[in-house]
């Protein structure tokens, strides 16, 4: 159902950050190439004004110095100031009526390229725009000014011209700087963007590494001081974090209850039944065993389904080590066993505290049963996991029996108390936490068991 449910919902996937990233791009790009476009047509706008402008002051001269002459049109000064004295400059005006030619000394011999303006508004005396191009071929930008015919002559046309490239040169070098301009904000755009993403989806990394801690059992529940966004998320977590939590404490309850109440009766009747004079045949012994077995694998099936989850806790060794230790040492005082611990401060393990004394408990005791005297609790980090060793310096066990005596019920020794079902359980436990149990020889000459938990 679950997977079901993932994939009919399978439309938002992907990283939500590369998701705000994309949408904040295209933004930026489409605002910045708008800004840019706008800012271009305004700059253009405001050159050409400037040009035509000049162009337009240069008619008004000319026109308040035109008169008639005894031969036609003449001007009553000069009109050749710079720019509209150097010849190709592309500065130049020129007036025309009729077949009389007036022009600037710029234009040489030859003769403004004026097109047929348009005509102005009735009482307007305002310049055309127009644009040409010369004989060479370049770019010309014109005013042109046509005035009405006076005492029959023909109408006047005044042009003034200044070349395109005085339009494009700076016009070019203002959008080269605008465009860096906007690279760089574009540049800082994006840098707010990934500063607010990252930012912003920082609650959410925290939130994921306060559930792994959940999950590691390094925290029982996750910290509700958390954005007003994910708060109503957390305290759902957390409902269902106690809604799990109350069910795993009810399932290892009776988890719990049920071993306690088959275990004892069936080792009982395991030891019952070793006499050969009350089962000759063996038939009930098999039975016994058969039911023990059903019962074991059922109860771990319970307990590893208990256990998994976010509720699994940590402790500290060295807390329950040393009242094992002291406990252990006075019930064997009259054999004068000593019990060492070496454990370091702060090693902890994921396991729940119940299976850690019953793990440790029988390894202890099973060393304090069989040692001359000395017995040593040992534990330190080994590949990511914890591994604790109980030695002892007693006779030991060959590679044959150290196999055998994991094996439920199995005893050396029948004059030692003891059903033999204590390594059993605690190998069990081990694997049920992903960890395991081995046994080989210690250095103080008798057996060590070293028990692999998760740290």
């Amino acid at each position: 159902m679950a997977r079901a449910s993932a994939a009919d919902g399978a439309g938002p996937t992907g990283s939500l950050a590369r998701r705000l990233l994309a949408v904040a791009l295209v933004f930026i790009t489409v605002a910045l190439v708008v800004a840019g476009v706008a800012i271009g047509f305004i700059l253009h706008r405001f050159v050409r004004g400037q040009i035509d402008g000049r162009l337009d002051a240069q008619i008004v001269a000319i026109r308040s110095g035109l008169e008639q002459g005894p031969d036609g049109p003449r001007l009553s000064r000069d009109f050749d100031a710079p720019p509209f004295d150097r010849e190709g400059s592309g500065w130049a005006w020129q007036v025309r009526r009729g077949g009389t030619l007036l022009r600037s000394a710029s234009l040489g011999r030859e003769a403004l390229p004026v097109p047929a303006a348009p005509r102005p508004d009735e009482g307007s005396d305002r310049p055309q725009p127009a644009d040409a191009t010369d004989a060479h071929g370049r770019g010309l930008v014109l005013r042109v000014l046509t005035l009405p015919a006076e005492d029959g002559a023909a109408p006047t046309t005044i042009a003034a011209s200044a070349p395109a490239a005085a339009l494009r040169g700076p016009l070019r070098e203002a959008l080269t700087t605008l465009a860096l301009a906007l690279a760089v904000l574009g540049l800082c755009l994006v840098g707010g963007v990934l500063a607010q993403v990252r930012l912003g989806l920082a609650p959410l990394q925290r939130l994921r590494a306060d559930l792994a801690d959940v999950r590691a059992g390094r925290r029982e529940r996750v910290p509700v001081a958390q954005p007003a966004e994910i708060r109503p998320l957390v305290a759902e977590l957390n409902g269902l974090l106690d809604q799990n939590a109350a069910n795993l404490a009810r399932a290892r309850t009776h988890v719990s209850n049920l071993a306690h109440g088959l275990k004892t009766p069936l080792a009982t009747l395991t030891l019952a039944l070793a006499d050969p004079g009350r089962d000759a045949d063996g038939t009930l012994r098999g039975l016994v065993g058969s039911m023990d077995r059903q019962v074991r694998h059922h109860l771990r099936r319970a307990r590893a389904a208990a256990l998994e989850g976010t509720a699994r806790g940590r402790i500290g060794l060295a807390s329950p080590i040393q009242d094992l230790a002291a406990t252990l040492g006075r019930l064997h005082a009259a054999k004068g066993v000593r019990v060492r611990t070496e454990i370091a401060e702060g090693l902890t393990v994921s396991c729940e505290a119940q299976d850690l004394d019953e793990m440790l408990g029988n390894l202890m005791d099973n060393a304090c049963q069989w040692c001359r005297g000395e017995v040593r609790v040992s534990a330190a980090m080994q590949d990511g996991a914890v591994a604790i060793g109980v030695e002892d310096d007693g006779m030991g066990l060959d590679p044959t029996a150290a196999t055998s005596v994991l094996r439920r019920g199995q005893r050396l020794d029948e004059t030692v108390p003891g059903n033999g079902f204590g390594l059993s359980i605690t190998l069990e436990l081990a694997e049920l936490y992903g960890g395991g149990l081995t046994l080989d020889r210690s250095d103080l000459g008798g057996l060590r068991a070293t028990l692999v938990l998760p740290g």
